[in-house]
């Protein structure tokens, strides 16, 4: 796991002092080496955290005569099978790392070979010097981050934001845009940051860049396409030998390997795996405090214990939460409003202390439905009946209603299309509330949020209705915020996540499943937890998913309450109508739906502008223009 930068110019712009300046902003990604591969107008910048062969694996790499340099952020689970393909086709290694077949890789099959061959997780930068073309790749998933920003002197990269803005070639701007949207998805969907000038390479895509023109390709697509001649009985078995073989793969280290756990199946599966090959060190994290919500540390320490792992918790207070949030924020770099994600923070630190390797269980529910809310269909299927201007009737209806009245969201929900009501796991501010809450000087860039999620829902025309909400989630909640937050705070700490349920190969056997073993008999998941009975205890299996219960609710109304207030005044929400903020501030949850939400989302964005608005220059406080993206070619 590392850090990984470069840039490739029309001329000699970026000195080989802000290169080292790019490459040394990225220490905590990787404390354990440096290198830079520098050329006037090119170069490479990599800092790295030794996991597989630690005595050797420096980068950049090259091929056997130099012409092709590369680095490379991530793990190659099927490095071993391209490298002894590559031996016989008469390629020199001179390291056991599993970085050092993508220069050889490329040199044999071109950029599109070779993201056609990896399997892992990866952000990767291949410079072609015969030609002088640069070539950025992401994974599958968008596991690993990679930034982008195109200038009129040419192309620069990143795997973060900060190593960016320390090349001294872009002067940023806000993205109003990614501010609209950022307030309904509580994070700027990719490919676009917070930032107006710096860009996400999509999941699943290379970029290349070449005299001085940019493409971007789409090599692998994330589509479901349920098949319904499956039998459970050859579902499950099917299931079990795939992730049983990804968790194998993932397990690749020469240094310790530990596992987080929670209460749920998912991080469950990927203990009972790893617990055949070796004693492991498992982590959860829980709250303190008398605060109404599930803590999930009593379910985790009873798997822990049915499995035999040496388990570690960590229970944090809400004045450690509050303490921590300005440096989370600042590894975090952009706004992303998900409670969980300081929670993660902690959780990693204590990881850290023990191993330099934790698997985890993210993606599972994207891939096998998981999501409570993936049962909705189901629920609201009565209103399919209804004419069209029925539906619309009553949801007029209900929105006029009280907040605090039963049954109002139910009916609000139901009157609204898929298309419409499902963009993912949250939804914190609708389109007549940000025309509320955003001050005019900074609402110029309004686009509904359905816009987004449009195309994934075009994409996936004909499937039922479960398989279009995991197309959109797969497309914009999973790398956005799940795996953003967790690539960002395990790396704070140097300590390198693996998630063994994203791997392609179980991913294309999910796929697959039928509607008719995802969400079932009261429960979701139905044809993972059956695969994974022969693995887990029955109580473990069929647990209910309780999600990452944060309590902050109830912190924004006690512990947090003076917080908020101090913080989200006119002077530092400029962004805001004032009395908007005022409302929530004052309002409760029975006349403001998901005000804790709101609140949070607004408290993380003023946060981040306090930490990354004066890059802004003096912008920030007034009326900024809508800065104009390079195009692709």
């Amino acid at each position: 796991m590392c850090g990984v930068c470069g840039f490739a110019t029309s001329e000699l712009v970026v000195s080989q002092e802000n290169l080292d300046n790019m490459v040394d902003t990225m220490i905590h990604r990787g404390p354990d080496d440096r290198g830079i591969a520098y050329f006037g107008t090119t170069g490479l910048g990599f800092r790295r955290l030794s996991i597989l062969d630690v005595n050797g694996g420096h980068q950049p790499m090259r091929s056997e005569d130099g012409s092709i340099v590369t680095v490379v952020n991530g793990e190659i689970y099927n490095f071993r099978e391209l490298r002894q393909e590559l031996l016989q086709k008469g390629h020199r290694f001179h390291s056991g790392s599993d970085a050092e077949v993508v220069p050889h890789l490329y040199e044999e099959s071109g950029i599109d070979g070779l993201a056609q061959k990896l399997r892992g997780m990866f952000a990767a930068a291949v410079l072609d010097r015969r030609d002088g073309s640069l070539h950025l790749i992401r994974d599958h998933f968008g596991i690993k981050p990679l930034y982008y920003a195109l200038t009129s002197k040419g192309l620069l990269f990143a795997s973060e934001i900060r190593s960016l803005l320390r090349s001294g070639l872009i002067h940023p701007t806000l993205n109003e845009r990614g501010l609209w949207h950022y307030l309904t998805f509580q994070y700027v969907p990719d490919p676009e940051t917070m930032f107006a000038e710096i860009h996400k390479l999509p999941p699943a895509h290379y970029l290349s860049y070449i005299r001085g023109r940019a493409s971007l390709t789409r090599y692998w697509q994330l589509s479901y396409s349920p098949d319904s001649a499956w039998t459970l009985p050859a579902l499950t078995e099917a299931i079990h030998s795939q992730l049983k073989d990804s968790v194998k793969r993932h397990m690749m280290s020469d240094v310790p390997r530990g596992a987080y756990l929670s209460s749920g199946i998912d991080s469950s599966a990927i203990v009972a795996f790893l617990r055949q090959h070796q004693q492991l060190n498992t982590f959860s994290i829980g709250f303190s405090g008398d605060h109404g919500e599930v803590n999930e540390l009593e379910h985790a320490r009873q798997t822990a214990q049915l499995l035999d792992t040496i388990h570690h918790e960590v229970i944090i207070t809400p004045e450690e939460y509050l303490d921590a949030l300005p440096d989370i924020i600042q590894f975090q770099e952009e706004p992303i409003a998900d409670p969980s994600a300081p929670a993660l923070y902690f959780l990693a630190r204590e990881a850290r202390r023990q191993v330099a390797v934790v698997l985890s269980g993210e993606g599972a529910d994207e891939l096998f439905a998981g999501y409570p809310i993936y049962h909705e269909p189901y629920a609201l299927k009565a209103f399919d009946y209804l004419p069209s201007p029925v539906r619309k009737s009553l949801g007029q209806a209900a929105e006029r209603l009280p907040a605090s009245v039963k049954g109002r969201g139910y009916l609000m929900r139901g009157a609204q299309s898929l298309e419409h009501r499902f963009i993912g796991n949250a939804k914190i501010f609708s389109e007549a509330e940000k025309e509320r809450l955003v001050h005019p000087d900074w609402s110029r860039a309004r686009e509904p949020y359905w816009a987004l999620t449009a195309p994934y829902y075009e994409a996936s025309r004909g499937l039922d209705p479960v398989s279009r909400m995991q197309t959109v989630d797969g497309h914009t909640w999973l790398p956005s915020d799940i795996l953003m937050k967790a690539d960002k705070m395990s790396m704070a700490h140097s300590l390198e996540l693996r998630v063994p349920f994203l791997d392609v190969k179980v991913f294309e056997l999910a796929a697959t499943i039928p509607e008719r073993f995802k969400v079932t008999a009261g429960t979701t998941k139905f044809a993972l937890r059956q695969a994974l009975l022969p693995e887990l205890p029955k109580e473990v299996a069929e647990r209910p998913k309780l999600g990452f219960p944060i309590p902050i609710r109830h912190w924004l109304d006690h512990q947090m309450r003076d917080f908020a207030h101090d913080l989200l005044t006119p002077a530092n929400t400029p962004f805001f109508q004032p009395a908007a903020v005022q409302a929530l501030l004052n309002g409760n949850q029975k006349t403001i739906v998901n005000r804790d939400r709101k609140l949070w989302t607004l408290l993380v964005f003023t946060l981040w502008c306090e930490k990354f608005a004066g890059d802004f220059g003096s912008t920030h406080k007034g009326h900024q223009s809508v800065s104009e993206e390079v195009p692709l070619a």
